[in-house]
Parts: structure tokens; sequence; C-alpha cells
């Protein structure tokens, strides 16, 4: 169940794509609120820090680094948005890395969506410590 929403959106029936969209946007809004809760920065300087937290590279890290605390249906979600076709890749993207990114996001959005609020947090701490540790 969404946080702002009463909707009975089965999340378990939604595209892989579908799922990286939400998720994409849950991820962001994690990584925001934990830069600003770092410190009171200007808006420009907020921004360069979120790029080192959301790009494929830094969420395929994650995504690899998270793999073996994940549960059975959690990796499935993982692998059907990382294999979910998709029609471009962003340009200064490896194609791998844009993969497992997705992966994470649609595992990002299937958590939200499903009310797993305390999961989601606490993967995505596990996120911040893989990439805080390989910067």
């Amino acid at each position: 169940m969404s946080v702002f929403f009463n909707t009975d959106v089965n999340p378990k029936q939604l595209s892989p794509q579908t799922l990286a969209f939400m998720g994409d946007t849950v991820y962001e809004v994690l990584v925001r609120e934990y830069i600003i809760n770092e410190a009171n920065r200007p808006v420009g300087e907020l921004n360069k820090r979120k790029v080192k937290y959301v790009n494929c590279e830094a969420q395929a890290k994650s995504a690899d680094y998270i793999m073996d605390k994940l549960t059975d249906v959690e990796i499935s979600v993982y692998k059907r948005g990382r294999n979910a076709f998709t029609k471009s890749t962003p340009k200064n993207a490896d194609v791998s890395d844009y993969h497992s990114a997705t992966g994470l996001e649609a595992l990002f959005g299937y958590l939200y969506l499903k009310g797993e609020n305390d999961r989601l947090k606490e993967l995505f701490s596990y996120c911040i410590e893989v990439i805080n540790t390989a910067t």
C-alpha cells in the first residue's frame, strides 16, 4: 500500500518497467532525504551530492552488494527489472550497470507499493554504505 494513496494496486501484476518507474522516484527521494540530513547546503551542492548516489554505476554496485541480503521474492523482482527489455540506455552508462540499476529500481518500486517501508529503509541503508565506501 502506498504511503500517500489508498489504492489496491498489486505490484506483482505490474510490469518491471512500471515498478522501475516508481522505484526510480522512491530511490531518489530517499537519497535527497539522506543528503539533506547530512547538512544544510546550497541547492547546487545538494544536486552535486545527489549525483554520487543516483547514477547507474552506483546503483549497480548497490544491487550487487545487497543481493545476498534479499529474499527469494525480492531477487525475483530484481531479476524481472534487470532483464526487462528497454529501447534505450543512457549515453554515459555501461549497459550492464543500466540493467542492474533498473532491477534495483524495480525492487524499490515493488517494496514501496507493497508498503514495506521498513524494508526499503533497510536496503537503502546498505546502498548508502556501499556507495560511501566506494568513493
